[in-house]
């Protein structure tokens, strides 16, 4: 059982996040908690000039939102939205914040990733916890 268990959530279609949560729920201790993570990419610095000021302000609270109504009613959940590159992030994110099993969706893959998504690729070769890949 984990004491501290990080959901990476990504909006794509075809991530199960839902499946994600429920296991990370039932691989948790009676005591342990879980924090859902969504990694927004930056923004190339030739489209800033083209979206409008607030846009990230207003797009970060309506992911928090969204994050929260995944969680529901579950117990001992957090939700956290940081920017960044998604696998590096929530590999980083894992090691400072003492996180000791991630559980990620992964879509199927084409053939530059073979096994994985390149995120789901990135977190299982770098992450220093332990990994749980759903498909």
């Amino acid at each position: 059982m984990y004491e501290n268990v990080l959901v990476p959530v990504s909006f794509e279609e075809n991530r199960d996040s839902i499946g994600a949560l429920e296991i990370a729920d039932a691989i948790r201790s009676d005591t342990g908690k879980i924090t859902l993570l969504h990694v927004m990419e930056e923004v190339p610095g030739y489209a800033l000039t083209y979206i409008p000021a607030d846009f990230h302000d207003n797009a970060r609270q309506s992911i928090a939102e969204e994050l929260v109504k995944i969680a529901g009613d579950m117990k001992d959940m957090d939700v956290r939205v940081v920017d960044g590159h998604s696998g590096r992030t929530i590999v980083d994110y894992a090691e400072e914040n003492g996180v000791d099993c991630i559980v990620i969706a992964s879509h199927r893959p084409g053939m530059q990733n073979l096994l994985l998504g390149s995120t789901a690729t990135q977190v299982v070769r770098h992450a220093q916890c332990a990994v749980h890949v759903l498909r």
